[in-house]
């Protein structure tokens, strides 16, 4: 079997090993355009040792931001801004990859250190949410959304592609679609969130048809050498999770059948009345089940943070590659010191020259 630091090849895509950076929101974009702290900050994971880099959840349009200081993808300005980000990434050896999605009724919302709320109505900073239905989240995110039109539907599944064949042209190499989260993927799936009446509600291959078909958009002009993947919540601890996840693996079955190569397997956020049993790699499980279902290679993230735990779930079979978060955050060369706790030999192959040369010959006093 093979372990964390051996390679994974996908398409026309090595990465020189299984650890990838999970999608992480900086908040700290101006209009949607990335600036000099997402160049540091993904271009030090980059160099940090990981595979894969993935940016952060990117709208693809402006009603799709979280926050007002959300990256987006919807104008060329913004492209023309990740272009040396790309390149830093990519020049550190990991591959580049970018998430991008729409907030649905989770957005217009406060940055999470200024209240991680709806922006109050009346406030400038703040939009029109939208959603599948009507149905409000809870909790601090309190706006009701409007239900969307089937000319909204379309126009969303419009931005997707839109955003995608910029993320192609750019030069990104690995593309996620955010269907997880309770943002508006996930809220289409999920009944907590979805009781249309029409062909995109009801059934689960109703309440699934918004995102398979916005999947099977975004096939047609992404290139067949780079992986198509997702970011899908298979379950929600809400009670009904045997149901869920029956509902989700038949749905990432589909996704196959139409062009998805890789699936993140994640969690569904789709109601604050969630049980959710957080513990280490608690997801992995799960995705274990969805990938001998499906036959899709896949990871999972969430408090996997001990390189032994990474090492063990790729070994094991159960992920192919680990998404890391928190970690990268608190250590950006988490891999190097994995690598050694690991044994690996020679681990100063995960940092760039000029930090392997003075740590290789380092001794503790």
């Amino acid at each position: 079997m093979p372990s964390l630091f051996d390679r994974f090849t996908l398409k026309g895509v090595i990465l020189r090993n299984r650890i990838a950076v999970s999608p992480m929101c900086q908040y700290s974009a101006t209009d949607g355009v990335p600036n000099d702290w997402h160049a540091a900050h993904l271009t030090s994971l980059a160099r940090g040792g990981a595979g894969l880099v993935n940016v952060e959840a990117t709208a693809v349009s402006p009603e799709g931001r979280i926050t007002p200081g959300c990256t987006g993808l919807w104008n060329d300005v913004q492209a023309e801004a990740f272009g040396p980000i790309v390149a830093g990434i990519e020049k550190a050896g990991a591959v580049a990859g970018i998430q991008i999605g729409h907030a649905g009724r989770k957005a217009s919302a406060n940055r999470p250190w200024e209240g991680d709320d709806h922006i109050a109505d009346g406030d400038p900073r703040g939009w029109e949410t939208i959603a599948p239905s009507a149905i409000v989240f809870g909790g601090g995110l309190a706006k009701v959304p409007r239900a969307m039109t089937k000319a909204d539907i379309d126009r969303v599944r419009g931005d997707f592609v839109t955003a995608a064949i910029r993320a192609r042209d750019i030069g990104f190499r690995w593309l996620v679609l955010h269907f997880a989260h309770g943002y508006l993927g996930q809220s289409f799936f999920s009944p907590h969130s979805n009781q249309r009446d029409d062909e995109y509600g009801g059934s689960a291959d109703n309440r699934g048809r918004f995102l398979l078909e916005t999947l099977a958009a975004v096939r047609e002009v992404w290139p067949e050498d780079r992986p198509l993947t997702t970011r899908f919540g298979v379950i929600e601890f809400d009670g009904r999770d045997q149901e869920t996840l029956r509902d989700a693996i038949d749905l990432v079955g589909k996704f196959k059948e139409a062009g998805l190569d890789f699936i993140d397997v994640s969690l569904g956020f789709s109601t604050p009345a969630a049980n959710i049993p957080w513990g280490p790699g608690f997801i992995a499980p799960y995705a274990d089940q969805v990938r001998k279902a499906t036959g899709l290679p896949g990871a999972a993230s969430w408090n996997i943070t001990q390189p032994e735990q990474a090492d063990e779930l790729i070994r094991s079979g159960q992920l192919d590659l680990v998404m890391i978060g928190k970690a990268m955050l608190a250590n950006p060369h988490w891999p190097y010191e994995a690598a050694r706790k690991l044994g690996v030999e020679r681990p100063s192959w995960t940092l760039p020259a000029p930090y392997a040369h003075w740590l290789a010959s380092y001794r503790a006093a």
